[in-house]
C-alpha cells in the first residue's frame, strides 16, 4: 500500500481547513489538504448554470474597511488582491419586512441608531443601548481584536448564557422593535431561548461596520488560500476521500482514503462535522460518552434555495439583502407549519461585476428542515427520482411567488431557475444533514454545544463552524484558534499584527 508522510493533514478544504493550511505551511509545516470533491472549498464552493455563477454558502461579508477586523485577516491572508469586493448600500445593506413593513440596517454606528430610529423615535436611547452593548461585546473578546492573552476564553461567560431574544428583551420592551433587532437571525439560524448572545452581537458588529458583496463568486477566496499553500510548499490533494483515521495506540498515524491509499502525518486537522469525523474513527482513544455527546448535539436548520437567472436588463440591481417574515414573531420560523410554507425567505441578488446596474442573478433562501427531505435521504445528487424532481419543482414556485409578491414583476423577469435541498447542502458541503451553520450553540448547555478544537486524541484537531462560531470572521478565528495548539495563540496574532 502506498504510503506519504506530512506534518500535518487537513481533512477538509472549507475555509476553517484552508485557513489552517495557509498559517501552518506559512509556518514551515510540511502541509496536505485533503479534499473529497472537485471543488475546493466547502461553503465558498461557486456553480455555473447557463453561464451564471451561483454562490453556494458565502454570499457577503462585512469589516473590511482598512483597520477593520476582517481586513487585517485579509492582509495576512494575502486575500486583498485577488478577491474582489463591491461595497454595499451603506444607507441599508439589510432591509427587514415583516409583514410587509421595512426596517433599514444601515451601516455604521451612528448611522445604524439614527435609520432604525426613524421608525422607532419613542426608541431612540433603546437603539444606542444596543448599539453600544453589541459594540462591547465585540471589544470585550482578544481574538476579535487581536489582543494578545493568556487564555482560550474568547467571550464573557454572560454572553453565552444569555439568549438572543432575552439580551434584546431587556434592551427594549418595544415587541415590534425586538423582532427587528432580530431581523436578521437567518444569517446564524437563531433558535428563541437557546441560541447565545455573543453570536448575534458578533455578526451584527461585523456587518454594521461595513458590508461587501464578493463580485465574481466566493470561490476566489478559497483559489487564493489554495495558490498560497503551494507557494509555502504545501500539498493539495483533490478528489481524496477520507475513509479512516487510522490509529495506533497512542494517536492518528495515517488517513486512508477510499482509493486505498493511505497518508501519514504528526498531525491531523479535521475541516468536517464532528460528528462525521468520529464516524471515521474506530478506536478506543475514543471514548463512549465523548462519541455520544458529539453525536447527541443538535444542529442548525438547513435551507431550500431557488437560484435565479434573469433575463437582461429586467430587475434592477439590490445593492441590499432583504429579510421577508410573513409574521410579526420573526422567532417563529423554525416551527414552520409545512402547509404554509415558505413564511419566511432572504432574498439577495449576485454581483456579476462593479457598477450593476442590472443584475444577472439572485438567490431565494428559505428555511427547510432535513426531514421535509428524509425519504430520499439515502439517495445521490442527480438520482433522486421524478418525486424529489416534483417536490423540489413545487417549493421553487411557492418561493417564486412568495417574491412576487414583494417585488412585483420579478416572475417574469426570470429566465431560468435552479434549486438545491438539505439535501444538496449535504452533499456538496458536508455539514450534518444540510445543517447551514452546524451545530446549535445552546445557552441552556454552554459548556456542551461549545466544540473544543482539542479531541481525545493527542494528534487530532478540529477546526471550522463548529469551532468557535461560524461566518467567514468565526471560522478564521476559530482556525488561529486551532494553529495555537502548534504556534502558539499569541504567535500567531503577532504575525497577524506585523502583516497589518
Amino acid at each position: 500500500m502506498k504510503k506519504k508522510k506530512y506534518d500535518v493533514i487537513i481533512v477538509g478544504s472549507g475555509l476553517g481547513g484552508l485557513v489552517c493550511g495557509f498559517i501552518l505551511s506559512k509556518n514551515g509545516f510540511n502541509v496536505a489538504v485533503v479534499e473529497k470533491n472537485s471543488q475546493l472549498g466547502g461553503c465558498l464552493q461557486t456553480f455555473k448554470r447557463s453561464g451564471v455563477k451561483f454562490d453556494v454558502g458565502m454570499h457577503f461579508i462585512g469589516s473590511m474597511d482598512e483597520g477593520q477586523i476582517l481586513h487585517k485577516f485579509f492582509k495576512y491572508l494575502q486575500l486583498l488582491d485577488s478577491v474582489n469586493l463591491s461595497r454595499m448600500d451603506e444607507t441599508g445593506f439589510d432591509i427587514i419586512s415583516i409583514c410587509d413593513e421595512h426596517f433599514i440596517y444601515a451601516n455604521g454606528y451612528e448611522q445604524f441608531v439614527e435609520t432604525l430610529a426613524n421608525k422607532f423615535p419613542d426608541n431612540y436611547d433603546d437603539i444606542k443601548k444596543y448599539i453600544q452593548k453589541i459594540k462591547d461585546i465585540a471589544n470585550a473578546s482578544p481574538l476579535y481584536n487581536l489582543q494578545e492573552i493568556n487564555t482560550h476564553v474568547f467571550i464573557d461567560a454572560d454572553y453565552i448564557k444569555t439568549s438572543i431574544n432575552e439580551f434584546i428583551a431587556s434592551i427594549t420592551k418595544n415587541e415590534k422593535l425586538q423582532n427587528v433587532l432580530a431581523g436578521n437571525l437567518p444569517l446564524y439560524g437563531g433558535v428563541k431561548d437557546k441560541t447565545p448572545t455573543y453570536i448575534h452581537a458578533l455578526i451584527n458588529n461585523f456587518y454594521i461596520q461595513s458590508a461587501f458583496r464578493i463580485v465574481g463568486g466566493s470561490d476566489s477566496i478559497s483559489v487564493s488560500l489554495a495558490n498560497s499553500i503551494r507557494k509555502f510548499g504545501g500539498t493539495i490533494l483533490i478528489n481524496s476521500e477520507v475513509d479512516e483515521f487510522l490509529c495506533n495506540n497512542e494517536k492518528i498515524s495515517s488517513v486512508l482514503l477510499k482509493n486505498g491509499e493511505q497518508i501519514e502525518a504528526d498531525f491531523f486537522i479535521s475541516n468536517i462535522h464532528p460528528q462525521k469525523t468520529l464516524e471515521k474513527i474506530q478506536t478506543k482513544l475514543i471514548r463512549k460518552v465523548y462519541r455520544e455527546r458529539i453525536s447527541s448535539l443538535e444542529n442548525t436548520i438547513s435551507n431550500f434555495t431557488v437560484f435565479l437567472k434573469f433575463k437582461p436588463n429586467k430587475v434592477k440591481y439590490l445593492n441590499s439583502n432583504y429579510y421577508h417574515f410573513d409574521n410579526f414573531d420573526v422567532w417563529s420560523i423554525n416551527n414552520y407549519n409545512v402547509k404554509d410554507w415558505p413564511e419566511s425567505y432572504l432574498y439577495m441578488h449576485q454581483c456579476s461585476k462593479h457598477g450593476n446596474e442590472y443584475a444577472d442573478s439572485a438567490q431565494i433562501i428559505a428555511y427547510m428542515r432535513f426531514d421535509d427531505v428524509k425519504k430520499w435521504e439515502d439517495t445521490t445528487v442527480e438520482r433522486r427520482g421524478e418525486e424529489y424532481k416534483a417536490f423540489k419543482e413545487e417549493k421553487a414556485l411557492k418561493l417564486i411567488d412568495k417574491l412576487e409578491r414583494s417585488f412585483p414583476g420579478t416572475k417574469s423577469a426570470i429566465e431560468s431557475y435552479y434549486t438545491s435541498s438539505p439535501l444538496t447542502y449535504r452533499d456538496y458541503t458536508g455539514t450534518k444533514e444540510g445543517s447551514m451553520y452546524g451545530i446549535l450553540r445552546d445557552k441552556n448547555f454552554p459548556t456542551q454545544t461549545l466544540v473544543s478544537q482539542r479531541t481525545k486524541i493527542s494528534n487530532l484537531f478540529l477546526t471550522g463552524q463548529n469551532i468557535n462560531s461560524h461566518g467567514i470572521l468565526g471560522v478564521t478565528i476559530g482556525s488561529i484558534i486551532t494553529c495555537s495548539e502548534l504556534l502558539g495563540i499569541n504567535r500567531i496574532i503577532r504575525e497577524i499584527g506585523y502583516s497589518n
